[in-house]
């Protein structure tokens, strides 16, 4: 009883018979600020100012739409009997690796059709990218979800973390792993160190690459902890296959565009 008062209530408010929940609100915040430290660089790079914009009117659609459909594919056995209940997103059940490969291949289509570079877009808002990464895992700290294996009281203290975060992470009277605080945390990290190497000036798509290793790399170890992990495979988690191919082929493109191909066009050009 005592884990259930101090549990954060995931409702925000409501709106007749509208119920507004903090994951949305910390998820739309996250993708406000992403977009204000994006639409800054973009427009000092030379887009116009509604570019980013309409990219995103088409974006952040076609990403609910991934996740969800992501989700479904590797938890297919959930929904195999009713697949009408695939369409009930509100009931939960989104993955953002889905949302991702959906906002990649949108960008993909939207910038070829403008004719503008893929990657300069992507090394742009790169760090905007884990900006909404660092702040949507806070959704999940709200709704006691995405957490690793059972720990101590004991354990958490030991992080130096807020009593209110422990607190939270007191469910049904155990202790949980923090997960989305140590993605969060790793996730913030690279966005400091994105910023910096705009002042390096890479080829144009290291940023890019950049962010997928560094995500990728937090993400493989930080899953290994979580409880709800889609698998595809037996013990196989399938974010961390993910991950694995995503840092290999990263590393790849980096090795094969400067040291083959040689590429010579800058971050800044």
């Amino acid at each position: 009883m005592d884990s259930v008062l101090l549990a954060i209530d995931p409702i925000a408010f409501q709106l007749g018979p509208l119920t507004i929940r903090w994951y949305g609100v910390i998820i739309a915040f996250g993708i406000l600020i992403a977009f204000l430290v994006a639409q800054k660089e973009m427009v000092k790079r030379g887009f116009h100012q509604e570019y980013l914009t309409d990219l995103l009117l088409w974006a952040i659609p076609l990403a609910i739409i991934g996740a969800r459909i992501y989700y479904v594919i590797f938890k297919w056995e959930n929904y195999a009997d009713n697949p009408i209940d695939a369409f009930k997103i509100w009931e939960g059940g989104i993955a953002i690796h889905g949302a991702l490969i959906a906002s990649f291949l949108t960008a993909y289509v939207f910038t070829r059709i403008r004719k503008d570079s893929f990657l300069k877009v992507t090394d742009i808002v790169a760090p905007s990218i884990l900006i909404g990464q660092t702040v949507g895992r806070w959704g999940n700290f709200i709704n006691q979800e995405a957490h690793g294996g059972e720990v101590t009281r004991t354990f958490l203290e030991n992080l130096f973390i807020p009593n209110w975060i422990i607190k939270q992470m007191n469910i049904d009277g155990k202790y949980y792993h923090p997960t989305f605080l140590y993605e969060s945390v790793w996730n913030l990290t690279g966005v400091v160190i994105l910023i910096l190497l705009r002042k390096v000036n890479l080829l144009r798509g290291e940023m890019f690459l950049f962010y997928l290793t560094w995500y990728s790399v937090g993400r493989f170890f930080i899953e290994g902890l979580r409880t709800d992990s889609l698998y595809l495979v037996g013990d196989l988690r399938t974010a961390q296959v993910v991950s694995l191919i995503t840092i290999i082929v990263a590393v790849i493109i980096f090795v094969y565009r400067r040291f083959i191909l040689k590429v010579k066009v800058r971050y800044q050009e």
